[in-house]
């Protein structure tokens, strides 16, 4: 890898630098900024606009369009105070192609005497047509000539916090692209990549687009500013998780020999055959805990397609070898039928199966976590209670997570650092999400994929559907009357 220049090292180190060496900025809006994760000059440059206003050009008042922000100037011809439900100043604004009404219910009575007829004012605001009229309800304005509101950019508009105005985002941000211009990044896909626009002009862009720029593609994603972004992000996350899983494999994890008798003997007991994808995944993961390395594998398949089965067999291997397993899933219902089903499947065997959830308390939970950590119960089923720091092992050597995609990396290693000593348990994720294979390699790219592409005979396939919110209501008709008419149906609702 290209070593860094020392100007590089420099500007990280000045972008690191607290939002307090920025004027204005002082204890009270450094804790304000705080709040919404922003306490570097880098943090600063990626908090980024989440619409603009265009006060680039003045617009006619014939030409204004119902909701669409503009800026106009014109001729004030009368201000007045009328009394009606609500009591509002109006003040009446005159170009040469038409009449608009400014109206403010909030004022002083000095300003209703700024107002003066023939005045040159410009109003920047939100027109609504109204009764055959076009008003502006508390625009921004300026009176006077040579006071123009018009603006060589288009106007970031930032999310923000109580006590912190857009003039005061746009200052902040001004200054830290100052200091971002005046010591850039050394940006390495620039120097791969032709035509590539550079990581520092894409946060100046973003920040002050120009007046031509095309802001329907802002909108959705798609200027090369943005793409350039992603493009950042991904690779870092692809860094990060190769990472992590370069740190794993730097640890040694316990060697399960495949097919157990006790494994056998389940095999034995089964009233059906695994299916050949049970099978080929089942074997996929027995040689990888063969090895004295930690296993990273995530199972895809969909529901009923068997993933409990081959985990369990997985399971069976380690506590076979003397080894404990923790198996969890991301609620407590999911969980519950895990606990039944190993515990049908695994107390004939004799082998008991523990239960841990938030709701295990007093003397249950502590003879749980003493059975744990002395290591006389072999597997145990949970929650997110597993994570807790006085959740103890004595030899833990399997991690099974069912539903991996509703727990974060950082959760799945924390329990990874129960095993005992320098020794790391394998890790096994199962998921019924069909994730593509090229999205799979960028969510979880520190886990190998397996597949069960295979149901049982009688297994009916499961149809996975993806249909826009603004059919939400007809989508859960359609499930009552399906639900009514005899027929199962699994609808997952997501909001915006």
């Amino acid at each position: 890898m290209r070593s860094l220049q020392p100007g590089a090292r420099l500007s990280q180190s000045i972008l690191q630098k607290p939002v307090t060496s920025l004027r204005g900025v002082g204890e009270k809006m450094a804790s304000r900024l705080a709040d919404i994760g922003i306490q570097s000059l880098e943090d600063l440059l990626f908090h980024f606009p989440y619409r603009y206003q265009d006060r680039t050009r003045i617009t006619p008042i014939a030409g204004l369009r119902d909701q669409l922000d503009a800026l106009v100037e014109g001729e004030v011809r009368a201000a007045a105070v009328t009394s009606g439900r609500r009591r509002s100043l109006l003040v009446k604004v005159e170009d040469s192609t038409g009449l608009l009404t400014l109206r403010f219910f909030h004022f002083r009575q000095a300003q209703v005497s700024q107002f003066r007829q023939g005045a040159v004012i410009q109003a920047f605001g939100t027109p609504r047509r109204v009764g055959g009229g076009i008003d502006m309800i508390h625009p921004e304005y300026r009176l006077g000539e040579g006071t123009s509101m018009v603006e060589a950019a288009l106007t970031p508009i930032y999310p923000t916090v109580s006590g912190m105005g857009q003039s005061t985002w746009r200052k902040l941000c001004r200054q830290a692209l100052s200091i971002l211009e005046n010591n850039p990044p050394v940006d390495l896909l620039c120097d791969i990549i032709e035509d590539r626009i550079t990581l520092a002009a894409a946060i100046a862009f973003l920040h002050n687009p120009p007046p031509n720029a095309d802001l329907s593609q802002i909108r959705d994603g798609n200027h090369p500013a943005q793409l350039r972004l992603a493009q950042e992000e991904l690779i870092a996350h692809q860094l990060t998780v190769q990472g992590v899983r370069d740190s794993e494999r730097r640890h040694k994890a316990p060697s399960i020999p495949p097919a157990s008798s006790m494994t056998e003997r389940f095999l034995k007991s089964l009233p059906f055959t695994p299916t050949a994808a049970q099978e080929r995944v089942a074997q996929e993961l027995a040689a990888d805990m063969a090895k004295d390395l930690p296993m990273l594998r995530l199972v895809q398949g969909d529901v009923g397609s068997g993933k409990t089965l081959v985990a369990a067999r997985a399971a069976l291997d380690t506590i076979g070898a003397g080894y404990q397993v923790a198996f969890m899933a991301p609620t407590e219902l999911l969980a519950e039928q895990h606990h039944a089903n190993l515990s049908a499947w695994f107390e004939p065997l004799g082998q008991p199966v523990a239960w841990l959830s938030g709701r295990t308390k007093g003397k249950a939970r502590a003879t749980v976590l003493e059975k744990l950590a002395s290591g006389s119960v072999p597997i145990v089923v949970g929650t997110h209670a597993l994570f807790q720091d006085d959740v103890e092992f004595k030899n833990l050597g399997l991690i099974i997570v069912d539903e991996q995609h509703r727990f974060g990396v950082h959760q799945r290693l924390s329990l990874a650092d129960k095993g005992s000593g320098e020794m790391h348990p394998h890790q096994l994720a199962l998921t019924a999400t069909p994730i593509p294979r090229s999205l799979a390699m960028v969510a979880y790219g520190d886990l190998d994929c397996s597949v069960i592409d295979e149901l049982p005979p009688g297994r009916q396939p499961v149809t996975t559907t993806l249909i826009d919110h603004s059919r939400r209501d007809a989508v859960i008709r359609r499930v009552g009357r399906s639900v009514r008419g005899g027929s199962p149906s699994v609808l997952g609702l997501h909001g915006d």
